[in-house]
């Protein structure tokens, strides 16, 4: 049915549905998308039109409409694609207070019987959505999320380029392991054992220890065997390495980022935020040390360890401190990388971004002298062979530097409040999924 029509000419007529509200009466309008809903009443056919921007009701009276246009929108499908060529009309009753009259109507692409709901309050348990992700993702509620992505990601950029730092894109085929662990998927790379970057953290400290301010968003992948609501085996992450700097500096860097973002959303977003029911706040900051996060979460009964905040642990201090960026710092070396500087008294230079309960940020600084990472490498039983280049790249002018790394798909989850990190990945990857 497409080739009856000439997109090339289309493209530059096409009217968008939300700005059919913004004509007059009368103006003949090209519209394109899918069939949102349809319904008969008499002599009367009415068909909901769905594109990227809103929805507009169409109107056929049998006798008096277009015939083609009548015939059609009574045997049309649900998310069928379809052309309109038609005249706004001033409709008291129609959504948006304007209608469309057909005066021709295109089928492009007929759609077979829905697999799941696609409802704007869809019924259909997420794992069959993901299955279907493809349908799912014409529903207005899961548009208004990735919508609101898209915000946080022109964002960051818009941040970073504004404060001097340069985007940089780095491997993610590796040859060892960038944080230490077994959590590392293993590919044959010509015949040598590689394996899918757990993070561009080594990469990012060489970069800035030349260009000073670096940033990136980047796909890590972790073989971590997890079930949880709150964890992927593949997500995205904003990265930042600065030069000439140590976690305080970066902390506080990072506070500032998070709430460009939010002030952003809240800005190009209302109408999507409003979709999905959220009240979104622009965060307050909170610096404390991870012994007197400890002493405050066991004091309300929850567990804390001894070098790592627990889930509990986490969620108690979201509880306490609502719409706050908890920055911990002087966090014990012994529950940091080996990248980490070391600070004595068993203390190191890194820290965790606590927000809406879970963690959203690790960073710190970052050690610069070959000799101290040699020592943190053994000291977790890395070979320090294996990390010869990374290592060797500090030894020639290397500046004190410090950054950090944030969950795209977690920070978007608690901006949100969604439940499940699946929710905000398009073709989320776990143990089980791998497919579509």
């Amino acid at each position: 049915m497409s080739k009856d029509l000439d997109f090339g000419e289309f493209s530059k007529k096409r009217t968008y549905v939300a700005d059919v509200f913004n004509l007059e009466e009368g103006k003949e309008v090209e519209l394109a998308g899918w069939v949102y809903d349809t319904r008969a009443l008499g002599k009367i056919r009415f068909l909901m039109l769905r594109d990227i921007s809103g929805v507009a009701q169409i109107v056929a009276v049998k006798g008096k409409s277009d015939e083609n246009s009548f015939s059609l929108m009574d045997n049309i499908s649900r998310e069928s694609v379809i052309y309109v060529k038609g005249e706004i009309k001033n409709s008291a009753q129609a959504p948006g207070g304007k209608e469309i009259i057909p005066h021709e109507m295109k089928l492009i692409s007929r759609a077979d019987e829905l697999p799941i709901d696609v409802a704007d309050y869809s019924k259909t348990e997420l794992p069959k959505r993901l299955d279907y992700r493809f349908l799912d993702l014409h529903r207005k509620s899961i548009q208004a999320i990735f919508k609101i992505q898209s915000t946080m990601m022109q964002a960051f950029r818009e941040f970073m380029v504004s404060n001097g730092a340069i985007e940089a894109q780095f491997p993610s085929i590796i040859g060892s392991s960038s944080e230490g662990g077994t959590e590392l998927f293993e590919a044959n790379y010509f015949g040598k054992k590689a394996f899918l970057s757990q993070s561009c953290q080594l990469y990012k400290q060489m970069l800035a220890c030349s260009m000073e301010k670096v940033f990136t968003i980047f796909t890590v992948w972790r073989a971590e065997k997890h079930n949880t609501v709150r964890h992927l085996n593949e997500a995205r992450q904003f990265d930042y390495e600065q030069a000439f700097a140590d976690e305080f500096v970066v902390m506080e860097f990072l506070g500032e980022v998070v709430k460009y973002i939010i002030k952003k959303v809240l800005k190009e977003n209302k109408k999507e935020l409003e979709i999905l029911e959220v009240k979104l706040k622009v965060p307050k900051i909170k610096y404390m040390t991870f012994k007197e996060a400890k002493e405050i979460v066991e004091k309300e009964k929850a567990h804390c360890g001894d070098d790592d905040l627990s889930t509990e642990a986490e969620k108690k201090l979201g509880e306490l401190f609502s719409d706050t960026i908890i920055f911990v710092h002087d966090w014990p070396i012994k529950g940091k990388p080996f990248y980490i500087m070391p600070k004595g008294e068993g203390l190191s230079g890194g820290f965790d971004a606590i927000y809406n309960g879970m963690e959203i940020s690790s960073g710190g600084q970052r050690v610069h002298i070959p000799e101290i990472l040699e020592k943190q490498l053994r000291e977790r039983n890395l070979d320090p062979l294996d990390f010869k280049s990374y290592i060797d790249s500090f030894r020639y002018g290397a500046p004190p530097h410090a950054g950090w790394g944030m969950g795209l798909e977690r920070l978007t989850m608690l901006i949100l409040g969604i439940q499940n990190i699946r929710e905000v990945v398009l073709f989320p990857r776990d143990r089980e999924r791998l497919t579509p």
